[in-house]
């Protein structure tokens, strides 16, 4: 991240806004994953369900993201679904209006469907595939985005890998050395991302991993992203996976991003997982690489974590005085931090 980008995002938080926006922009998807948050039945709260909701397509949803983004005015923007290449010719319609803002974008898919070829040389796109481990486990769990469709949908392109480790993961040594030796040698990929699983509280899975398995996840990935360059881990994230933060409020990541669902409506909280997540048992790699930079110690005194509550609770002052409405900050006392 630049430095202009972080004062970019300073300046946000210290009016009381958000400088990431999350869209759930579709309720729809292929795949019916075992441990998908998205589709939990405490997902949103209120006894409202992801399925359950009105979305849109065609025109109005593209619509419907260009004005949310013109009012929220973000500075990095999630598509995320259900699987948003649902509605890819509206996503593809989308993608350039919102580069265009000059907004960085990520499109987190399974890609079960062929990736648009002209993503493959955007500046400021990012396509985030979801993996969930080695062929046999995730062709089980994924069907019908499958290895072998997506290795197919993702020629030419030059993608993420995000992978969830799981306890049943954990109980197979050498696990994730295996999938590293299978994706990292394609040209296709460009970076690889764990997240550890996050249950909701009370929640008892396999998917769950024991205190043992978490601590050495944590070794295992801090030996290979040393020996496999494109794992884009830097070591003091996957140092916080052994202390996440202990409730939302406590984390950067949380306090930061703004979560919509697919009526455009219904906010996620208190973070995109929804429910009620076991915060101590986070494994979110959004909000460990936060936790990181907020540990840092400015000239090895101050920490950067101490600077982001103070600048939050000017925000949210801000945001009082102008009638609760964060659109309506006033800009002009922060054009300084610009």
């Amino acid at each position: 991240m630049k430095t202009s980008e972080v004062v970019q995002a300073w300046g946000k938080i210290l009016r009381g806004q958000q400088p990431s926006l999350s869209i759930e922009i579709t309720k729809e998807c292929p795949l019916k994953c075992p441990g998908c948050y998205a589709y939990d039945d405490g997902h949103l709260g209120g006894g409202t369900t992801l399925r359950s909701l009105t979305d849109r397509k065609g025109q109005e949803l593209i619509d419907g993201v260009l004005e949310t983004v013109d009012r929220l005015k973000p500075l990095h923007l999630s598509l995320v679904g259900g699987d948003p290449l649902v509605r890819y010719r509206e996503v593809e319609t989308m993608v350039p209006l919102l580069l265009a803002r000059g907004i960085h974008v990520q499109v987190v898919t399974s890609a079960f469907r062929k990736i648009a070829s002209e993503w493959a040389d955007m500046e400021h796109l990012s396509v985030v595939v979801s993996i969930d481990g080695l062929q046999p486990d995730h062709d089980i769990r994924r069907a019908p985005a499958t290895y072998d469709r997506i290795l197919k949908n993702i020629e030419g392109q030059h993608i993420t890998i995000h992978s969830t480790i799981t306890g049943q993961m954990m109980k197979q040594p050498g696990y994730l050395e295996k999938f590293l030796q299978f994706w990292t040698p394609r040209p296709e990929i460009r970076k690889v991302w764990f997240s550890l699983f996050t249950p909701q509280i009370g929640d008892s899975m396999p998917e769950i991993l024991t205190r043992e398995e978490r601590l050495r996840a944590m070794q295992e990935l801090l030996d290979l992203r040393v020996r496999y360059p494109k794992v884009d881990m830097a070591k003091g994230l996957i140092e916080q996976f052994a202390t996440p933060p202990h409730t939302p409020d406590d984390c950067v990541f949380a306090r930061t991003t703004q979560v919509l669902t697919a009526d455009f409506k219904t906010k996620v909280t208190p973070c995109q997982y929804g429910g009620k997540p076991d915060c101590e048992q986070c494994g979110c790699i959004a909000s460990m690489g936060l936790a990181a930079v907020a540990a840092h110690k400015l000239w090895g005194v101050v920490p950067v974590g101490m600077i982001f509550r103070g600048s939050v609770a000017v925000g949210e002052t801000w945001r009082k005085l102008a009638g609760g409405d964060e659109e309506q900050v006033p800009e002009p006392a922060f054009k300084v931090l610009q």
